[in-house]
């Protein structure tokens, strides 16, 4: 058992050590290199208040009187572009009745941003097929334009598209008399097709300035008031792709009411001094946990070495997608490092509560192992409700804010979610394993011999 344990505890050591490794960054093994999380490409993206960007806000040009339904849809097609262009770290919002704002961080030249989103878009439906005559080669051409010359609404649904199906999400397109023949002539000339006698794969393209946003295959000739595109879409997907159909018939263009650079509220110097702050604060808190707690001490910085790599790690994107070059990064904002940090502080006074209840158990005369697992039975109930809490505040601004609430939502969350992991279950893991060992005195775990006479 013993043993056992000390392989255990060494095996945990250096996964976590890994972690901090791999979070710190920089490291280069032949072709291979991990970058930091903080590398300005590659790690957590920095927001606009940390590195300075730009900012542009749009108004309908020459509509006084556009809904909020209008402005939605012109906001997505605008955080389409920006997706298309990989700047997912730029944000859109509505600004008052008329405007959208758009930040883009990291950028100089508004002027830039504004020739390559400020225009109308462009949607186009195009009857795609795979011809095998040509190598099986991709072939399509134009049906419709996404106007509303064709298309009159396309809005999200939940339920069956057809009497035998389940209830799932998709999108159902309204189309105008026009559309209707269009789209008939489109469908019939996607379907039906064969070469040697066997079908060729067909569907209905549905491109905004010429990036695919959606597929459909095509089964038989629709000749009707509108279409139903189904696929296996989340509620946010399908609303995403209605939105998307219905920014080609937008009614108005958009024109920049304002635009400007802003340079970093926090400069990289203070950035850096800031940085080294939260690290002096981090070592101190470290350093308390050790003398006050002692063995248990030691263990919580460890789960806290393992806590802020993990988070640092999530946040670049490292376990989602291709690792910390993928598309999955955070924005990180000066309200988002304030998350970071009070979750850390979150993730310690979890340890404090549980350590005090083992302290407890100890002094009425349980053996370690007996106060370590009452300890924790005790206090988990506290730790658990304190971070249910927190996380449902989480939720509220995360859905209710924008731009940098948002940020400091995620971080938090994030933060907390990870510090529940590492308090509950990799403290009481490592915990358990130094009791394994058979160190059993009291004063190792924080109780004084002089309370305990």
């Amino acid at each position: 058992m013993k043993s056992k344990s000390i392989v255990s505890f060494i095996l945990i050591m250096v996964l976590i050590a890994a972690f901090a490794v791999v979070c710190i960054g920089d490291i280069q093994i032949g072709n291979f290199k991990v970058p930091s999380v903080l590398d300005r490409n590659r790690g957590i993206k920095q927001g606009l208040d940390l590195v300075g960007g730009s900012i542009i806000v749009f108004e309908p040009k020459d509509v006084p009187n556009a809904t909020q339904a209008e402005l939605e849809t012109a906001e997505a097609v605008l955080r389409q572009r920006l997706d298309a262009q990989g700047l997912q770290e730029a944000t859109t919002s509505i600004q008052g009745e008329t405007g959208i704002r758009v930040e883009i961080p990291d950028m100089d030249n508004p002027e830039e941003a504004l020739a390559s989103i400020g225009d109308v878009a462009k949607l186009e439906f195009r009857y795609h097929y795979t011809d095998p005559a040509e190598d099986g080669s991709a072939r399509y051409a134009l049906a419709m334009e996404g106007t509303s010359e064709y298309i009159s609404n396309a809005k999200m649904e939940y339920g069956p598209t057809d009497n035998n199906a389940n209830s799932t999400y998709h999108v159902s397109v309204s189309f105008t008399s026009k559309g209707r023949d269009a789209f008939s002539v489109a469908t019939a000339n996607a379907v039906n097709k064969s070469f040697n006698g066997e079908a060729i794969n067909s569907a209905i393209v549905i491109a905004l300035d010429d990036t695919v946003v959606s597929e459909p295959s095509v089964s038989s000739v629709i000749n009707s008031d509108g279409c139903v595109i189904t696929g296996d879409f989340t509620a946010d997907e399908a609303s995403h792709l209605a939105n998307v159909i219905n920014s080609g018939s937008l009614p108005f263009a958009l024109e920049a009411a304002e635009l400007r650079t802003v340079g970093p509220t926090l400069g990289a110097e203070a950035l850096k001094t800031s940085l080294t702050a939260a690290l002096i604060g981090i070592i101190l808190v470290m350093l308390f946990m050790l003398l006050f707690y002692r063995l248990p001490g030691l263990v919580a910085d460890i789960s806290l070495v393992a806590y802020i790599s993990i988070s640092l790690l999530i946040m670049a994107g490292f376990f989602i997608g291709d690792g910390i070059d993928s598309g999955y990064r955070i924005t990180l904002t000066l309200p988002g490092i304030a998350g970071v940090i009070l979750s850390i502080g979150m993730a310690v006074d979890a340890n404090v509560v549980i350590f005090e209840r083992i302290k407890d158990e100890l002094r009425q005369g349980k053996s370690v192992g007996a106060a370590v697992e009452s300890g924790y039975k005790r206090a988990i109930t506290a730790v658990i409700d304190s971070n249910v809490t927190t996380i449902i505040a989480c939720v509220v601004l995360f859905f209710f804010g924008s731009g940098t609430i948002q940020s400091f939502a995620i971080t938090l969350g994030i933060g907390i979610i990870v510090s529940m992991f590492s308090a509950v279950f990799l403290t009481k893991w490592l915990l358990k394993l130094i009791v394994n060992f058979g160190v059993k005195n009291n004063w190792l775990y924080g109780v004084n011999k002089r309370r305990n006479a």
